[in-house]
């Protein structure tokens, strides 16, 4: 265990502890070569392995290597024991925006600049192919003059995690903060939905209060996908008029950065900074992102990284709730066919639920495709009623050792495609299945609950049955 005073890999000296999560703690520290101040975010191998969660951290880092900007936090160097891995980072001593928001809202001008500063920081992110996906003023800091620094990668996307629409699908980030198209599952554009996070960041520091707020998770989403929020009466016309096109529920017509940047609110006072090639920035280490899982995977990160492309899609909170019974948010805002859509889980590895899938496509003689990200494609040989039947399952991990897995109609006939699941799929699944959709929802809680892998304050949002 880290302790104030302790040393690590003989070149820092641990301080008073910042802050800390599930999987790990952050502290303040010293370079004991340049006396410089750090922040070091220690992370458990072990922990971050067990949940599926090694994409994550590699993503991370990767991102933070890639943008480098005067509002981002820094990243000087990562790190790795045979049970840890190290973020040395650039530190804010200002602590989060957040603290400062809490004390009620801010005058104009300032609220003007560390939106000024947030739009230069997500823009030069955007530049880079980077979607931050969970901006809020808890993952804002504060450096010791007092500027912006935008933090936590640990959600970002980029451009290559995009599916062949060209569009994101994980759904993530913090329910209050996020763009209505991420609500629906539906895929949406990383840089317009944190656009719309910036915009919800600039209301809560000009009011003191969020815009959408509701105790009830289904009206906080109602609210959000219709864009139902007022103004209070000290925000001016050139604010009010700029929030209204930020927080636009159609990110077709929601406004950009660049026409953000040209509004007359946004270039009042504005003071231009430097960009990152006119400064002087410590170099990164090179790091290899594989390498630091090494000794925790056997030894071998080569076999750990192509276990890792054949692993299906891990799950968060956010996406249980979104998809559990009685919690379908696309009814919120568009029509759905539930005719053509199941869920069940199961409690089996993804490798087994692809070999019971494999063995149906056989006896029903149907093509079947293995895509990345755990879906699998089932398509007939021949053309049913209307065209040829596809059907689509993707398996979600929510834990190691349990799945979700949504199956449904991607072409051809609904009335064979619902014969086939009734009378072929289901009965041929009922050995891994453990649950349909809609049947045992307190079962579902308590496997979730035995996995431990999510509080259960937040479980308890996801059992409610229709």
């Amino acid at each position: 265990m880290e302790q104030k005073g302790s040393v690590l890999m003989h070149r820092y000296e641990l301080g008073k502890l910042l802050g800390q999560g599930t999987f790990a703690k952050v502290y303040h520290a010293r370079n004991l070569k340049t006396g410089m101040s750090v922040a070091i975010k220690i992370i458990d191998k072990k922990k971050v392995v067990k949940v599926g969660m090694i994409h994550l951290i590699k993503r991370e880092i990767s991102v933070m290597r890639l943008v480098r900007h005067p509002n981002v936090v820094e990243l000087y160097e990562v790190m790795a024991s045979k049970t840890k891995i190290y973020f040395v980072m650039e530190y804010a001593e200002g602590g989060e925006l957040f603290n400062k928001v809490a004390k009620g809202k801010l005058k104009e001008d300032v609220a003007r600049r560390y939106f000024q500063q947030l739009i230069s920081a997500v823009d030069s992110c955007h530049s880079r192919g980077v979607s931050h996906r969970d901006l809020k003023p808890e993952n804002l800091l504060l450096d010791e003059n007092g500027n912006l620094k935008v933090s936590d990668f640990g959600l970002s996307a980029l451009a290559e995690s995009e599916h062949q629409d060209g569009l994101l699908h994980t759904t993530c980030g913090t329910p209050a903060y996020v763009a209505p198209e991420v609500i629906i599952r539906k895929g949406y554009d990383g840089s317009k939905a944190d656009i719309w996070s910036c915009g919800v960041i600039l209301y809560v520091l000009l009011a003191g209060y969020l815009p959408f707020h509701d105790s009830n998770l289904m009206d906080l989403y109602r609210k959000i996908g219709k864009a139902d929020f007022k103004f209070p009466n000290w925000f001016g016309p050139h604010v009010r008029r700029l929030l209204s096109k930020i927080l636009d529920p159609n990110p077709n017509t929601r406004i950009s950065i660049a026409k953000i940047k040209d509004s007359y609110w946004f270039r009042k006072g504005l003071q231009i900074k430097p960009t990152v090639t006119e400064t002087e920035h410590t170099e990164v280490t090179p790091v290899d992102v594989d390498g630091v899982f090494g000794p925790c995977v056997n030894g071998n990160s080569v076999a750990e990284s192509k276990q890792e492309l054949e692993k299906p899609c891990s799950w968060n909170a956010f996406d249980i709730i979104s998809l559990s019974t009685g919690f379908d948010l696309s009814g919120l805002f568009e029509e759905t066919d539930c005719k053509n859509e199941v869920r069940f889980t199961s409690n089996k590895p993804a490798s087994i639920i692809i070999s019971k899938l494999e063995e149906i496509a056989k006896q029903l003689r149907l093509k079947m495709k293995k895509k990345d990200g755990g879906l699998v494609k089932l398509e007939g040989s021949k053309e049913g009623r209307k065209e040829v039947l596809g059907i689509d399952a993707e398996i979600f991990e929510i834990t190691p050792l349990f799945h979700l897995v949504e199956v449904k109609k991607s072409s051809g006939d609904t009335l064979e495609y619902q014969r086939l699941l009734k009378d072929y799929m289901r009965p041929a699944l009922k050995d891994i299945v453990w649950s349909w959709q809609g049947e045992q929802a307190q079962q579902f809680q308590q496997q979730l609950e035995e996995e431990e892998q999510l509080p259960s304050h937040a479980l308890q949002l996801q059992v409610v049955s229709t």
